[in-house]
């Protein structure tokens, strides 16, 4: 019984720890310049290149603007849609951007965002696509209009 007290501490500093690093991590967004834009904190807190709080992407997908309407969502699966409910596009597994048409706009190559020609448009610092993928692409579809470009 012992033993299993020890493991259960061990095992909920462990995850206690992990929550600590996820909540302070912060995913710095840059133009193809390289000049920060913005911000996503690890609670899902977007900031402007000042620092102020335009919105924020909620744990369950939905994007909130600064006021704390709901702006749009995106789905567990990439789809992105607007306060309608309609899509108004994709984020794909592997980090293929498409419009509503389905059309390509882009790509996450990793933390790098590509136009569709390939060229890079900015990047997100601090980013693990695995995990980010669908923040990065709240954030460009509702917060920046990098995926235009």
């Amino acid at each position: 019984m012992k033993k299993l007290f020890g493991v259960s501490i061990v095992l909920f500093a462990l995850l206690a720890l992990t929550w600590s690093a996820w909540a302070n991590s912060k995913m710095t967004v840059r133009n193809s310049s390289g000049s920060s834009i913005g911000s996503i904190d690890g609670d899902g807190t977007v900031r402007n290149s000042s620092g102020s709080s335009v919105g924020k992407i909620e744990a369950g997908g939905t994007v909130r603007n600064s006021s704390g309407s709901s702006i749009g969502s995106v789905e567990a699966g990439g789809t992105i849609r607007n306060s309608s409910g309609s899509s108004i596009g994709k984020v794909d597994t592997d980090g293929t951007l498409r419009n509503s048409s389905g059309s390509s706009i882009g790509k996450l190559d990793g933390c790098t965002v590509r136009n569709s020609s390939g060229s890079s448009r900015g990047q997100f610092d601090g980013c693990s696509f695995s995990t980010d993928r669908n923040h990065m692409a709240a954030y460009l579809f509702f917060f920046t209009p990098l995926h235009n470009q």
